[in-house]
């Protein structure tokens, strides 16, 4: 059992450990808002990839086949979603120059919807989870040591996003007024961009 928890623990930081475009979306989200609005969005990602991971571990070979044709599409989608993040993002920062900063645009929900909704168009995701659990079935040859898995690699990968979102609420705090708002908000949108359109590319 110890050897479940540990590859499930692996798995999720493997996955989540590099910074995408997910990932920098959020600490730039974390720094505009709150800890509290950063945390819910990294638990939203968190969700996705323990969902993921189950569906890996009950039906893995036959969600691979599945999502092969349409990984082009989706990839591109999720791109173009960001995309759309990042040209927010920037119209943002500079609309509200001269202004009060509001205390949080984006509410704790509405973060962790949005978070879950950006992770769940990634099929690279899943493939992952089920590329893994494929080739150690001896990890998860029973429905105990399927959930333990599932909950390691929840746990993992929330850890991680809880610490991007830390960072982002430190960001936050040393980039005070409104040519910090306007700099960060602006640098935010530029790597969301480039990296959404990374995301694009085969």
């Amino acid at each position: 059992m110890l050897e479940v928890v540990v590859s499930g623990l692996v798995t999720g930081w493997a996955i989540a450990i590099p910074i995408g475009a997910v990932g920098a979306f959020l600490v730039a989200l974390t720094a505009r808002t709150s800890f509290r609005v950063g945390a819910c969005a990294a638990l939203g990602i968190a969700t996705v990839d323990g969902v993921y991971a189950a569906l890996a571990v009950v039906a893995g070979a036959a969600l691979s086949t599945l999502l092969e044709p349409v990984a082009t599409p989706l990839r591109i989608v999720s791109g173009v979603v960001l995309l759309v993040i990042a040209g927010l993002t920037a119209a943002h920062a500079i609309a509200t120059q001269g202004r009060p900063r509001a205390a949080s645009p984006v509410g704790a929900l509405r973060a962790y919807a949005m978070f879950v909704g950006i992770t769940a168009v990634n099929p690279a995701t899943v493939v992952y989870f089920a590329a893994v659990v494929l080739g150690n079935r001896h990890l998860v040859s029973s429905a105990l040591e399927g959930c333990v898995f599932v909950l390691a690699a929840f746990v993992a990968s929330a850890s991680w996003q809880l610490l991007l979102a830390g960072g982002g609420a430190a960001l936050g705090r040393v980039a005070t007024g409104q040519r910090g708002h306007l700099v960060t908000g602006l640098v935010s949108a530029v790597v969301i961009a480039g990296l959404a359109v990374h995301t694009m590319l085969p």
